[in-house]
Parts: C-alpha cells; sequence; structure tokens
C-alpha cells in the first residue's frame, strides 16, 4: 500500500508542477505577449499536467484492482470418458 501512496504523491506533485507552470505560461502568452503561440503553448501544458495526473491515477488504480484479485485459475482435472 506504501507503494501506491508514494507513486500518487509523485503524480501529485509532478501534475501541480506542471499545472502550474502552464497556467503561468498561459496568463504570460495572453495578457502580456503579442504571439499567440505562447498562449497556446500554456494551453498544451495544462492539458499535459492533468493528462500526467489522470494516467497517474490510473496506474494506481489498475495496480489496487491486480492485487486485490485473485491471480491465476484453477483448473479441476476431470476424468476422462472412454468409449
Amino acid at each position: 500500500m506504501k507503494d501506491h501512496i508514494k507513486l500518487l504523491n509523485a503524480v501529485k506533485y509532478v501534475g501541480y508542477t506542471v499545472l502550474t507552470i502552464g497556467i503561468i505560461i498561459f496568463l504570460y502568452g495572453f495578457f502580456v505577449s503579442d504571439h499567440s503561440t505562447i498562449t497556446s503553448i500554456g494551453i498544451g501544458t495544462v492539458m499535459g499536467a492533468i493528462f500526467i495526473f489522470l494516467m497517474g491515477i490510473f496506474f494506481v488504480a489498475t495496480e489496487e484492482l491486480q492485487e486485490k484479485t485473485a491471480k491465476g485459475v484453477r483448473i479441476i482435472p476431470t476424468k476422462e470418458k472412454t468409449l
């Protein structure tokens, strides 16, 4: 369980950092700069942060589900019928 919390915290901090950088770039491009490319880079950075966060949540959820399920399928041998 501690591995999941470590991964979740790492994804959270990376996502928040990239999101903050993206918002700063977007605001700079929207209000200060005359170039629209800087605004679009800010929007792309924000979308990337959201994508990183959602993928991290997905990985944590799949790892937890994988640990909680039974591993493998039991096969019970049956006697063959002879004709």
